[in-house]
């Protein structure tokens, strides 16, 4: 986000979650509610769960949360006295979601529908999920200072790598007209073809081109520069021994394939082996050090993602 008193928002609404009965009162998103007109019939602490789901009746979009044993007895025996009255979710003080209840909802099992063609817009669900989901932190939150750092830095580091994959591209070609002279310079033509065929197929899929997506765009090079090198020597074995060029390029050619598929099985054992036993490995609590991945305790730490705020709902129904 770059808007400074939205990210002030998102971040400040870690107030008081409650589930309030309106009765017949209808309100609407964003109305204040009277904790003494309207007490709260329990809090967010009942809530277990919520997530974005498909209704299995209309299959529209709409939001399901599960409530905790307590909370799911409390809203299943209001559910089956209060059909057709009004129900609200509300976070600090003000309401996020007023739906009418249509039918007794016992269990613990909720599911909000919208009365919009389709069900929920889908960022309205998003919203109303994660103040469920994180909206019920009883701790409140005071801005004490704040610092705005911009993303040219990223943009700098990603520069100086497209920078170095062109200079290693450079020396690439550069070693390979000095030593290998004419078949080099065919071999760098063919290297600079195979670049343009490798950046078209991410533009075309697309692919990101981030830090590691660099780097593996230039070793992709370096691979592809390797089994140039293995026929060439090849050939040069060949030529050694009185055969004639055009005998000598065949059969440079016909038999490098020997250490080419050696490179080929080097890539299977890392891309395949080499992940298959970490996924195995990750799972385990004694792999879950940051010391053994060689970064900080700080940037190994998964982050739980930020509430989004809310600006507005279509009418909804329980």
């Amino acid at each position: 986000m770059s808007d400074p008193e939205a990210i002030r928002t998102l971040v400040g609404q870690t107030g008081r979650l409650d589930f309030v009965p309106l009765g017949t009162t209808q309100k609407a998103v964003g109305d204040a509610i009277d904790p003494k007109q309207f007490p709260a019939l329990f809090s967010g602490e009942q809530l277990e769960s919520a997530a974005i789901a498909t209704s299995g009746q209309t299959n529209q979009r709409v939001v399901t949360f599960v409530l905790k044993p307590d909370g799911a007895k409390l809203f299943g025996d209001y559910t089956a006295a209060n059909i057709g009255k009004y129900f609200a979710i509300v976070l600090d003080g003000k309401v996020i979601s007023a739906p009418v209840i249509n039918s007794a909802i016992p269990g613990g099992h909720v599911e909000i529908s919208s009365g919009g063609i389709g069900g929920y817009p889908l960022k309205e669900a998003q919203n109303l999920v994660t103040v469920l989901q994180y909206g019920s932190l009883p701790f409140p939150i005071v801005e004490l200072s704040n610092d705005a750092i911009s993303a040219t830095l990223g943009q700098q580091f990603l520069s100086q790598s497209l920078m170095a994959g062109a200079i290693g591209i450079g020396l690439v070609i550069l070693f390979m007209l000095i030593y290998y002279r004419l078949p080099g310079a065919i071999a760098s033509f063919a290297l600079v073809y195979y670049s343009l065929v490798v950046l078209a197929v991410f533009r075309l899929v697309p692919v990101t081109l981030t830090l590691a997506g660099i780097a593996g765009f230039v070793l992709s090079i370096g691979m592809a520069v390797d089994a140039n090198i293995l026929i060439f020597e090849r050939m040069k074995e060949e030529m050694r021994l009185g055969k004639s060029l055009p005998s000598a390029v065949e059969a440079g050619f016909g038999r490098a394939w020997n250490s080419i598929i050696g490179v080929l099985i080097s890539m299977f054992s890392a891309i395949t082996v080499t992940r298959t036993i970490l996924r195995v490995v990750v799972s385990r609590d004694w792999a879950r050090k940051a010391a053994l991945y060689g970064v900080s305790e700080q940037e190994f730490v998964a982050r739980t993602p930020g509430r989004t705020s809310l600006r507005r709902e279509a009418r909804s129904r329980v």
